[in-house]
């Protein structure tokens, strides 16, 4: 790994040359620290608890779906904040217009009472919309989890 030094702003970057190379090895590790946080976000509100014995996992958002109404609005706004953090690392707006439809749907849907709800453990919106951003960058699930 190349020795890393640090600029007048202190910020490090690797021995690459070129103008802008620091500035590149500093998007790219601000951009793996967001993934990794909108990764976590999509983990606890999608696959965060498994049911022993089967490949069935469910997180917050099928739990908040049991309340009528704010339980889905509550999974819709944390959905919203994955896309703004998409637009914010300029994600292009077909990607995240599909994104959108994802929460539509899930909040549309997951509303109806206990079809709804069942439905919410299938169909994983936050963790298709990560999913999504992240191979828009090319960006494989283990590259969230190498050293920091």
């Amino acid at each position: 790994m190349p020795a890393r030094t640090s600029n007048t702003f202190g910020n490090t970057a690797g021995n690459a040359s070129g103008p802008g190379a620091g500035q590149d090895f500093a998007d790219s590790a601000e951009r793996l620290r967001r993934l990794r946080r909108l990764s976590g976000i999509a983990r606890l509100m999608d696959t965060a608890i498994r049911i022993p014995g089967t490949g069935i996992r469910f997180g917050a958002d099928s739990v908040m779906g049991l309340v009528p109404v704010i339980g889905d609005a509550g999974g819709a706004v944390i959905g919203l904040y994955i896309v703004n953090e998409a637009r914010r690392m300029g994600v292009p707006t077909e990607k995240l217009a599909q994104m959108v439809g994802n929460i539509a749907v899930d909040s549309l849907v997951g509303s109806v009472p206990v079809f709804g709800d069942l439905f919410d453990v299938y169909f994983k919106s936050h963790r298709r919309n990560v999913d999504m951003i992240m191979q828009h960058f090319g960006v494989v699930p283990d590259d969230l989890h190498r050293e920091r």
